[in-house]
């Protein structure tokens, strides 16, 4: 049965799209209207090339690759449309050399077709169309080919085999940062997080593509001039082992994940604590931490020990009324997370998800050491949880807030607590 949304649904809908996000949009939208206006005016290049390079983009496009943290990447679409945008000299074979001076914007526009092509694929399978991505990497090409193509055309380009090298590494990187910093932008729009942080996370997951993705193109536009379009096909190949090495560790990511929340879920099924309780947790925790500016990697670990903390019940002779292991002495509160640090060391991959576990219920002062940030943070969302579940009521949210600020001189950290109010009050927890 389809359900049709209605007007005020659509509404709402278009009005929680972030401001970043439609800034983006719309620029690109408009650089592709001009560029295709542009093209059907006057195509300047030979078609076979625009056609040879356009469809590689599709291709590319079409093999996007998923990274960490929900990331979409194309590295062999953005391969092909900078070495589209950069490409001097084509060999011809019978007649030396075509020489591409197109302008800027048709360089846009068949990278716009070529994505939009290879996106078709990933529509009728359901799978989101990635336009935000794709409007990304086409703000990257279109500020190389309005840098480069002047310079091209124009005679100002160096003759230099190492200055031409140097120039094409430079707008190669300015296009990686460019589009590392707009998706650091839609990031932080997206996760409420710190754009300093997003930023340098993007830096730490995309660099090493960025770096085989700049190589790549340049080694494209050099090998043109003798291969000619052909070589399109065999400068694939290294990206392709690039991106199945990217695939895999992603699998392998995912798989952890998958397997850490299979067994958070054992206390639930087991009547230890109640059900969902894991789950608020992790995103509580993840929104607080979040808030405070912790980093992808150091989130990462905090959301594997939110989801594992309560593992440790499963030692006690039964369970807890609720499961609630803030109403239980500090030593019980000690032996569960001692028993669930030890479940979680026998994986041997996950140290310093048990070291986060162990030291969950350590007072924040006064204890033998301070304990980690990851720790005080779960330390608070699991007693927040405890006191009030899965309800939203406002009421039952500030009296549970207020008995952790009363405690704050010893028990939570005070801005961890101060944390916690700022994402309760901004969203309920389904919605974190």
């Amino acid at each position: 049965m389809t359900v049709s949304r209605t007007a005020e649904q659509r509404w709402l809908a278009w009005q929680s799209v972030d401001s970043g996000r439609l800034l983006l949009l719309g620029v690109s939208t408009l650089l592709v209207v001009i560029a295709l206006v542009q093209t059907a005016v006057g195509f300047s290049d030979p078609h076979h090339i625009a056609i040879a390079f356009g469809l590689f983009i599709a291709f590319g496009e079409l093999l996007r690759l998923a990274l960490p943290g929900g990331r979409e990447t194309a590295p062999i679409a953005m391969s092909a449309a900078l070495a589209y945008a950069m490409a001097l000299k084509i060999a011809v074979p019978g007649d030396g050399h075509a020489v591409t001076a197109i302008p800027p914007l048709q360089v846009i526009a068949v990278a716009a077709i070529g994505m939009s092509i290879g996106a078709l694929p990933h529509i009728a399978a359901g799978r989101p169309a990635g336009i935000t991505a794709m409007s990304a990497r086409l703000v990257a090409v279109a500020a190389v080919a309005f840098i480069y193509r002047p310079m091209a055309n124009t005679g100002m380009f160096p003759t230099h085999l190492w200055a031409e090298f140097i120039v094409m590494a430079m707008l190669a990187a300015l296009a990686w940062l460019i589009e590392t910093v707009i998706a650091a932008v839609i990031r932080a729009d997206d996760l409420r997080a710190r754009y300093s942080v997003t930023f340098w996370d993007e830096v730490r997951v995309q660099w090493r593509l960025g770096l085989a993705v700049g190589v790549s193109a340049i080694i494209t536009v050099l090998g043109a001039k003798v291969m000619g379009i052909s070589e399109l096909v065999v400068f694939a190949g290294p990206l392709l082992v690039i991106q199945l090495a990217f695939r895999r560790y992603a699998g392998i990511r995912a798989t952890y994940l998958q397997t850490v929340r299979a067994l958070a879920q054992v206390t639930e099924v087991g009547g230890y604590v109640e059900s969902g309780h894991s789950g608020r947790v992790s995103r509580l925790a993840l929104a607080v931490g979040r808030e405070l500016g912790m980093s992808e990697p150091d989130l990462l670990n905090l959301e594997y020990a939110a989801l594992m903390h309560d593992i440790g019940q499963l030692s006690l002779p039964g369970p807890i009324p609720g499961g609630a292991t803030v109403l239980v002495s500090a030593a019980d509160q000690q032996r569960i997370a001692d028993f669930g640090a030890e479940v979680i060391r026998h994986t041997g991959v996950l140290e310093t998800v048990a070291d986060l576990v162990s030291c969950q219920s350590m007072p924040c002062r006064g204890g033998v050491r301070a304990p980690p940030l990851g720790s005080r943070i779960i330390r608070a969302a699991n007693a927040f949880d405890d006191l009030v579940g899965g309800s939203a009521d406002r009421d039952r949210i500030g009296a549970a807030l207020e008995r952790l600020r009363m405690d704050t001189d010893t028990e939570y950290d005070p801005g961890v607590v101060a944390a916690l109010a700022m994402v309760t009050g901004r969203l309920p927890v389904s919605r974190l």
